[in-house]
């Protein structure tokens, strides 16, 4: 069927080389890096850096200072506050209300919390790597999906619920990145607002709540890192044969 649309041969050799390269790679992904990498995360998970039972210990310092209160003498609510700005307004008259003082932060910048920041540097390299390993082993599955038929098809439904199940690791470890940059956003987003309202407890505890939760999730995301490494070696190791070859020779369905 192939004569019916010409192909270049120096194109044809070139597309070839390519599947027998992916389906080197993904091979071996499958065979020695998939169990060694399981193996890998399982061990990363009994590390003291990632076992802290006080959590405590992973807080961080918000190094911004309250400042003094500051007192509106002969101004005693808000109607009377009006008023005086008023006969400024008219009288030319200086104000008594000396404003609000303006608020530096110590050092410059507002640092992250280190400890987090030193532990989603490890995870993050974890995270890209599975999206790419899974990338690869998944086209080499629908490299090896045969032309369509009518009948015989149950080795193909097989092949696509492998690729089906590693589309689906593909996304949940590109949710997990998502996760780490909304972390981000939600921190600073709430230092801001201890910056403006720095008299407010509830904004300071929030970040400590936050920093806590950030931390049990990248353990919660290393193992689910590690499980899904599990189910694509055990999975593709139970139906590799199916997977390989998903139908049978008209001479193998004689006997």
């Amino acid at each position: 069927m192939s004569s019916l649309l010409k192909v270049d041969n120096e194109i044809k050799t070139k597309v070839d080389a390519f599947r027998e390269r992916i389906t080197s790679e993904a091979e071996n992904l499958v065979a020695s890096f998939f169990p060694k990498k399981l193996l890998e995360l399982d061990h990363f998970l009994k590390d003291p850096i990632i076992n802290i039972s006080d959590l405590k210990e992973i807080h961080s310092d918000i190094n911004l200072t309250v400042p003094d209160p500051i007192l509106l003498p002969n101004l005693h609510d808000g109607l009377e506050a009006q008023n005086a700005k008023k006969r400024k307004l008219e009288d030319g008259g200086e104000d008594m209300v000396t404003g609000t003082k303006v608020f530096v932060m110590p050092g410059g910048m507002m640092k992250s919390n280190g400890n987090l920041v030193d532990l989603i540097e490890k995870v993050k390299p974890e995270i890209r790597t599975l999206i790419e390993k899974c990338n690869t082993v998944k086209m080499w599955v629908q490299l090896l999906i045969p032309r369509i038929e009518d009948g015989n098809n149950f080795g193909v439904s097989i092949q696509e619920e492998t690729v089906a199940e590693l589309r689906t690791v593909e996304g949940e470890a590109a949710s997990y990145l998502d996760q780490i940059s909304r972390y981000y956003i939600t921190r600073a987003k709430l230092v801001s607002k201890i910056a403006k309202y720095p008299h407010v407890e509830d904004y300071r505890r929030t970040v400590t709540e936050i920093d806590e939760k950030e931390y049990i999730s990248l353990k919660i995301i290393v193992s689910e890192l590690r499980n899904q490494y599990v189910t694509l070696h055990d999975m593709i190791l139970k139906n590799i044969e199916k997977i390989k070859k998903p139908r049978s020779s008209n001479a193998d369905a004689l006997y």
